[in-house]
């Protein structure tokens, strides 16, 4: 009887107790757990939901096959019509800057490839996210719906118009850089709320900022110098 259970116990240990068999993606998982320790917590993110966001997202999958060798190194990368994935920390910056408890709804101008729309589904109850190019909104909206992101929103559109229809907003983040704040985003930030922005001609450098929305006033805090692609569409004609 004890060599019986001995052995039940044996093929438990080897097969049914074991972990469960790696997915496709987590070959990359060692990769993205460097970059989070290396590119990002070094350098001084500390929100729990932010780390363990970027190490579950797949950033390869959202970028070209071509760059995927790249995927997680300390960079931005092409995602063609002269668009880019922001650098991994930044990505990072900019959601922590939020303060996500975890049952907001937070609006993103310029989806791009879908990363960081991906990363705030990983934290909050939904994303709206507003892409102007409509080949990168529907490539992304269909990337997102495919890897199990069904708490996004994409629509096709002018961010700097915001989407009036799900406001008000709990967050807002821009990645891409207006010469002065949309008005329009402002009125749809709900009270209490924050908007993570980068500012500044494309030919200069910009700087991100952090507004939160105290009794219909903008508190106003300058956080890093960066350089985002600029806004276009309406932006461009203020």
């Amino acid at each position: 009887m004890k060599v019986i259970l001995l052995l039940v116990l044996v093929f438990c240990s080897c097969f049914s107790c074991r972990p469960e068999k790696e997915q496709p993606d987590d070959r990359f998982l060692k990769s993205r757990t460097r970059m989070v320790k290396t590119q990002i917590a070094a350098r001084g993110i500390t929100d729990k939901r932010v780390l363990e966001a970027m190490i579950r997202v797949p950033r390869h999958q959202f970028v070209p096959k071509v760059y995927r060798y790249l995927a997680y190194s300390d960079r931005p990368l092409p995602i063609g019509e002269e668009q880019t994935i922001s650098q991994p920390y930044i990505v990072a910056l900019m959601t922590e800057a939020l303060g996500l408890k975890g049952g907001e709804r937070v609006l993103e101008i310029g989806t791009g490839s879908g990363y960081q729309a991906a990363v705030l589904a990983e934290i909050v109850k939904e994303v709206c996210s507003i892409e102007i190019n409509e080949r990168l909104g529907k490539s992304a909206q269909e990337r997102l719906k495919q890897l199990g992101y069904n708490n996004v929103k994409v629509k096709v559109g002018d961010g700097y118009l915001g989407w009036p229809e799900y406001a008000p907003f709990d967050g807002i983040i821009v990645t891409c850089a207006p010469e002065d704040i949309p008005q329009p985003l402002v009125e749809q930030l709900a009270q209490g709320g924050k908007m993570v922005i980068p500012v500044g001609r494309e030919d200069q450098i910009q700087t991100l900022f952090l507004l939160a929305k105290q009794e219909e006033r903008l508190k106003k805090k300058a956080i890093i110098p960066v350089r985002f692609v600029p806004m276009t569409g309406e932006a461009q004609r203020k």
